[in-house]
């Protein structure tokens, strides 16, 4: 499958590319490029992972499915356009040519991106059907992420904004001079939460150490600094982003990562018991299918010699929609099935983000550890004990 050599724009059909609504972390952008498949700028020793991923890993990472070249399309107007062009027979039969529509128009003043209204308006209802409600000015500002000026970060009523902040920047990177006219390689990863109505998203930092083994002086201070004064030196684990469908008000309620640097460790016990709360009540039966996964997560990776998974994530998923077992008929509004086999909860546990992952035989970096990593099993064995204790009603 890598060895296909993508398409020349000029070549074959390309597929417009469209903001990733359900993207609640991390600081690259991830686009949407049909409705089971996402894809993110390739970093070689991300690759090097997933050419690379053991079997019992595969449960609980994306499925790969290739690479697609992106350039950037500038109309009269200074329109802007993301473009993918897959390759020769790369990715047949995974239904990846669908018609997308989005477009986006960059401001340079004040170094904004002023999203068209309409297209962003119909790809948020087509992700986020039912009465997810949508702001009306989408000019996004970067600072309103933070919190306001008694020191709170406002809930978030409507779309999660992340994504499209990643996208701004991204978009500014990719329309500066030198990046233009350049092709840009693209990994295409499952969309995990695709079969999902209202996808509740928590989005896990995992590990006692974030900096990667090719990381600079400054670089390492600076997320050494961060780990010390999160719950990542202290549980292993911190929230980097989080949305929450509220049932009662048709609304998703978001956080990000800065609201997640700011957590103790009591703090992160509610906040995970926040994540569980759907406006209605408190989710008590989607515990033991999350602990469950993540033991058996746990499982895995303390058997994976030399792997560290510095900067990862863990997701944790499932349907804020709650769909009682039945008889009736399949309601059309929810065409989706909610229940597999035996997860009924809808309940997913995945692994994301493997930029700065190493492991013997990468080829991207020769740093070899011994042992399993155990920053990441310590953060896992916190995690799995607070949600027992919340199972527990502590």
């Amino acid at each position: 499958m890598v060895g296909q050599s993508p398409l020349s724009p000029a070549e074959g059909r390309a597929v417009l590319l469209e903001p990733f609504v359900h993207q609640v972390g991390g600081h690259t952008s991830m686009l949407r490029y049909d409705e089971h498949t996402v894809c993110k700028p390739l970093v070689s020793q991300e690759l090097s992972f997933y050419e690379s991923l053991p079997l019992a890993m595969r449960q609980f990472t994306p499925q790969y499915k290739g690479i697609v070249s992106v350039h950037l399309k500038r109309d009269s107007l200074g329109n802007l356009t993301l473009l993918a062009s897959p390759g020769l027979g790369q990715l047949e039969g995974c239904g990846l040519l669908d018609k997308c529509k989005w477009a986006a128009s960059a401001s340079t003043e004040h170094g904004l991106v002023k999203w068209s209204h309409t297209q962003v308006t119909k790809t948020f209802r087509d992700s986020c059907p039912g009465k997810v409600l949508l702001r009306t000015d989408l000019q996004y500002h970067t600072d309103s992420l933070l919190e306001d000026a008694n020191g709170n970060q406002p809930e978030r009523k409507s779309y999660n904004p992340w994504g499209l902040h990643c996208h701004r920047q991204h978009l500014n990177r990719m329309s500066s001079k030198p990046n233009e006219n350049k092709l840009h390689q693209f990994l295409l990863l499952e969309n995990v939460v695709s079969k999902y109505s209202y996808p509740c998203i928590l989005d896990l930092k995992m590990g006692t150490r974030q900096h990667g083994d090719d990381a600079s002086e400054e670089k390492k201070a600076r997320h050494i600094k961060k780990c010390e004064q999160s719950t990542s030196a202290s549980l292993g684990v911190r929230v980097c982003g989080m949305q929450v469908y509220q049932a009662d008000t048709g609304h998703f309620l978001c956080k990000d990562k800065y609201y997640g640097r700011r957590l103790s460790p009591e703090g992160f016990r509610q906040t995970l018991r926040q994540f569980l709360c759907t406006g209605n009540r408190l989710r008590t039966d989607l515990l033991e299918p999350i602990v469950l996964r993540l033991k058996a997560l746990l499982s895995v990776i303390r058997k994976q010699s030399s792997y560290r998974f510095y900067s990862s994530s863990l997701l944790i998923i499932y349907d804020g929609q709650e769909h009682k077992e039945s008889t009736a008929p399949l309601d059309h509004h929810f065409p989706f099935p909610k229940t597999q086999g035996t997860n009924p909860s809808g309940v997913d546990v995945r692994m994301i983000d493997f930029a700065h992952t190493t492991f013997r035989g990468s080829k991207s970096n020769p740093t070899a550890h011994d042992g399993p990593d155990h920053g990441y099993i310590f953060g896992l064995e916190n995690l799995i004990k607070i949600l027992q204790s919340l199972s527990e009603g502590k």
